[in-house]
């Protein structure tokens, strides 16, 4: 077998989960304390225990077969043929009638002087069956001796008290109830040949096998009656189709049409209408239309076309009838007398018809329920036959019960009652310290787990690589706790940066800016950087520290430094060196103010050149040809320029200013940006083809790094002389 076909596995990082436990150990030493404490608490208050036991032994009442009746009554039987009737017995001793008795009997009372719950009773008390024999085990832990072997012993009479009496009363109650179920059950008898009779009478039930047969036989003389009916129907309907299509009139607009031709009115209008119309044709020959003849002819026909409508719709209603259809010959007339009659003719079949499909109908309807009444039927007489048997069964019972009210013989025999316990019981109070150890440490590293989970923040040096994939160019520490602490100004949200040598002492992060202004040389080896944007993903991660501690050192180390506050948002480099912010970059780019003016030195090669007044667009400016003049001009006096901007977080004026400088320094800072911020970041770098120099990881707490590798300890310069000479190998290589 070759390496290559090995199973790969992933391996398991043990330090990445060191890491978290060693980030949130507050809350799991927290959690693990509390539950160390509570199970000390609970181990220490709790007191010594006395155990009693005694036995019983289950056995099944046979007396009832002495007096000639079944075993049943007294008689202890599993509910399956595999199940023990000894664990019943269990559950009986345990339940709540034996524990209220024991409870009464012995007054037990609570730590208020309430009687004793019967669950807080039952927790104590354990009833077990011994497996293989027909014993049952009864033992009570307490903490007063005597008491507990009370307890047990009355338990045992208890149960055995209430078996006795369920035995007794056994044989009662079922006679009280075969004396309440014989007369039920004779009633039942009753109803069920009530039921069946009136089912009959309902039905008209008499033999159903005949009134089959008789039914067939009238669905089938009905079914030829109603063929000759439809044969008749069709041939009226032909007839009257065809006087139909001869009369080119339907039934209902020919007898309307035959009675507006015999009416008068109608006819005297009609007679008028015809002859004002004729005159009118002959007058257009005549006349011009503008002419008042034949104004006057078109004024009467439109009043005879109207008086006709009103007439014929006093004999019409509204049946839409045409001008032709008022006046109709001998011919048509008997035309119109033939279809009404062949109309009546077909209304007639066609009712008749409808009659005798009824008539059908009902015959197959009653035919078709014929099986089920049958079942019907038969279903009732076999319920008639059940309710005549168990009627006769209870009347037996009843005479069999009356030998068996006086059973008095227990399922029951005491083994041994309860001896007074001599040795006390437990508790190991180490198992429960210990327990709440297990549980508080298991806890503690849940919740420290899932606090590391919800904290979606950049946490380590590690996982800020991973997601910016950029090389590191700086890691600056935390300040030491002893350090002077952050001045602040009203107004201001935020506190204002320290410096190397004026606020903090210069180790250990005077080196770890020295270490930067290195890589920054070596990152460009062959043509040194005279410009660069100093910019973060969110607020807040310290890159206005940087840009001021950067400048410092460089300044330092003999190069001249102009440090600009490119930031015309949330400015802050004036609050850093105690400058006036009058006059800055924005005045200089708008023209108000020469360079030479607003710059000012604050110490020995290093100039600061504020942000100004805050200009409505700063977007506008810092893209302006003026700025690019500037930054030129920069770069003659100067041989670094390092420009504060704002963050990336919806804001461009990094972006903008980045393609006229030599690149951007990203400064992040674990604890403050999350991931979703950081991708976004990278995403946007990455998108508008930004040239980034590196990151400068800021804020780093050296304690919850792996490697420990940064500052302060002895492998300090050996570490700084192998990052140099990486990057140097790395610059001379591009």
């Amino acid at each position: 077998m070759t390496m290559e076909s090995l199973p790969q596995f992933e391996e398991v990082n043990i330090q990445k989960y060191l890491e978290v436990i060693q980030r949130r150990w507050l809350p799991l030493v927290g959690i693990f304390s509390i539950a160390i404490t509570l199970g000390c608490l609970y181990a220490f208050s709790l007191k010594p225990s006395y155990k009693a036991e005694g036995s019983l032994m289950i056995k099944t009442n046979r007396s009832s077969s002495l007096t000639g009746l079944s075993e049943d009554i007294g008689r202890l039987e599993a509910l399956n043929v595999n199940d023990n009737p000894l664990e019943t017995q269990v559950r009986v001793i345990g339940s709540n009638p034996v524990l209220e008795k024991t409870i009464n009997s012995l007054n037990l009372k609570d730590s208020k002087g309430k009687l004793l719950s019967i669950p807080n009773f039952a927790k104590q008390l354990k009833i077990e069956g011994i497996k293989g024999t027909d014993v049952v085990q009864l033992s009570y832990k307490g903490s007063d001796p005597q008491l507990a072997a009370k307890i047990v012993n009355q338990v045992i009479d208890s149960y055995i008290d209430l078996n006795i009496k369920a035995n007794q009363n056994e044989a009662l109650i079922a006679k009280e109830v075969l004396v309440t179920e014989v007369p039920k059950a004779e009633e039942i008898v009753r109803r069920a040949e009530s039921k069946l009779r009136v089912f009959k009478e309902q039905n008209k039930v008499v033999v159903l096998g005949q009134e089959a047969s008789a039914a067939v036989d009238t669905i089938s003389k009905l079914g030829n009656q109603i063929s000759q009916a439809l044969a008749q129907l069709d041939d009226v309907k032909g007839r009257l189709g065809q006087l139909r299509s001869e009369a080119k009139i339907d039934s209902v607009q020919g007898v309307i049409a035959s009675d507006l031709s015999q009416a008068p009115g109608v006819q005297k209008v009609l007679i008028q209408l015809q002859e004002t119309e004729s005159q009118l044709a002959v007058e257009r020959t005549r006349f011009s239309p503008e002419h008042p003849t034949i104004t006057s002819l078109q004024a009467k026909v439109v009043a005879l076309q109207s008086l006709l409508k009103e007439r014929t719709g006093q004999v019409a209603g509204k049946a839409q009838i045409t001008e032709g259809n008022l006046q109709i010959g001998q011919l048509r007339q008997s035309l119109i007398a033939d279809i009404t009659r062949a109309q009546a003719e077909r209304v007639g079949l066609e009712r008749q018809i409808a009659t005798l499909i009824r008539q059908q109908n009902a015959y197959i309807k009653r035919a078709n329920n014929l099986p089920k009444l049958e079942q019907n039927q038969r279903e009732l007489e076999r319920k008639l036959q059940a309710a005549q048997t168990t009627y006769e069964t209870l009347l037996k019972k009843r005479q069999e019960i009356d030998i068996a009210q006086n059973q008095k013989i227990p399922n029951a025999r005491v083994i041994s009652y309860a001896l007074t316990p001599d040795k006390a019981e437990g508790p190991r109070k180490i198992l429960f310290i210990i327990g709440g150890g297990g549980v508080g440490l298991f806890l503690g590293i849940i919740f420290a787990f899932g606090l590391d989970l919800i904290d979606r923040s950049v946490k380590t040096v590690k996982e800020a690589k991973e997601v910016l994939r950029y090389s590191v160019l700086g890691v600056i520490p935390t300040q030491a706790r002893n350090s002077k602490a952050h001045s602040s100004i009203a107004g201001l949200d935020r506190a204002i940066p320290k410096i190397i040598g004026r606020d903090i002492p210069y180790f250990p992060v005077g080196n770890a800016y020295q270490i930067l202004q290195v890589n920054l040389k070596f990152l460009c080896s062959d043509k040194p950087l005279k410009s660069i944007v100093i910019t973060s993903s969110v607020a807040k991660e310290g890159k206005s520290d940087v840009s001021a501690n950067l400048a410092v050192t460089m300044a330092q180390a003999g190069r001249r430094v102009l440090l600009v506050d490119a930031d015309m948002r949330n400015p802050i480099q004036h609050h850093i060196w105690g400058l006036t912010n009058a006059m800055g970059l924005s005045n200089v780019i708008a023209g108000q103010a020469s360079l030479d003016t607003v710059v000012q030195e604050v110490m020995p090669n290093l100039e600061v050149l504020t942000s100004g007044v805050l200009p409505p667009n700063p977007v506008a400016m810092l893209d302006s040809q003026r700025m690019a003049t500037l930054i030129s001009n920069f770069g003659i006096d100067y041989d670094l320029v390092i420009f504060d901007t704002p963050p990336l977080s919806g804001i461009a004026d990094a972006a903008v200013l980045s393609t006229l400088t030599d690149g951007i320094l990203l400064v992040v800072r674990p604890g403050v940006v999350d991931l979703n911020s950081a991708s976004s970041a990278k995403e946007f770098l990455t998108q508008s083809g930004q040239k980034v120099l590196g990151i400068v990881i800021n804020g780093v707490n050296t304690k919850n790094e792996p490697n420990n590798y940064f500052y302060g300890n002895k492998k300090q310069r050996i570490e700084q002389d192998l990052v140099s000479s990486s990057l140097t190998k790395f610059s001379k290589e591009r």
